[in-house]
């Protein structure tokens, strides 16, 4: 479900460069002497890896909707960018000591099943997923970035950096609703559903990980208490909204 496309006005996340206390403060080689934190950062790290491998594919998929072979090349080019972030998550896992695809395993089902679950039906649905529907799952993993060791927070910020998607699909999504403006009553209906199936997968995944869900609650990286996750859900909820509003749709 990862996307690499985060719009300016995105809901701010917690700062992730400065006042770093815990393990946010430590590189993985201090941070991940604790056995929890470390299978933490592997479940992260597996669950991205396979949310780029899925991304790649689906954009390989969408572009063969693509209406111009312009659009197709634009697709394209962003799904190789994804591969290169699945890679550079692989070999980080490897590089670790952990096998990448059995980091990966535990994540399929539940990736799968939203894709599954969500298959855009044409061209402007396949694109307000991508920017709507993955974005959600890169706005979580960008909140729990901040909580990290420095080595593994700047490869998660990395590999979610900006493939160019966003400005993309706002461009054509606009385009099509100014032509036919009721295009947009049929996309925002989508956006709805892809925004609840999206924050109910993330839940899903983090309540069968234990070592995630311990990270998300404080147990793990400091910062994260109950009342900030319910903070962290409320950003990422804004943040969905504003996605919208620059699609031109009723969130």
């Amino acid at each position: 479900m990862t996307s690499s496309d985060k719009p300016d006005n995105a809901a701010d996340t917690p700062d992730t460069t400065a006042g770093h206390t815990g393990v946010a403060a430590m590189d993985w080689a201090a941070a991940s002497a604790d056995p929890q934190y470390r299978a933490a950062v592997v479940d992260l790290l597996g669950a991205l890896a396979y949310g780029e491998l899925a991304a790649f594919e689906r954009l390989a998929e969408d572009a063969k909707l693509a209406p111009t072979l312009a659009d197709k090349a634009e697709l394209a080019k962003m799904a190789s960018a994804e591969f290169h972030h699945f890679e550079r998550l692989r070999d980080r896992l490897a590089e670790i000591g952990e096998e990448p695809t059995l980091a990966m395993e535990p994540f399929v089902a539940a990736y799968d099943g939203f894709h599954k679950q969500t298959a855009p039906s044409d061209w402007l649905e396949g694109l307000v997923k991508a920017y709507v529907g993955d974005s959600i799952a890169s706005d979580f993993y960008r909140e729990v970035a901040a909580r990290l060791d420095s080595d593994s927070r700047a490869l998660v910020l990395a590999v979610l950096d900006d493939t160019g998607h966003g400005g993309f699909a706002v461009e054509k999504v606009r385009a099509a609703i100014d032509a036919d403006p009721r295009v947009g009553g049929r996309l925002a209906l989508w956006a709805r559903r892809l925004m609840g199936e999206a924050l109910s997968q993330s839940q899903r995944v983090v309540a069968d990980r234990d070592a995630l869900s311990t990270m998300l609650v404080g147990g793990v990286a400091d910062g994260f208490d109950l009342a900030e996750v319910g903070k962290m859900f409320s950003r990422i909820t804004e943040a969905h909204t504003k996605r919208m509003a620059a699609l031109g749709l009723a969130a």
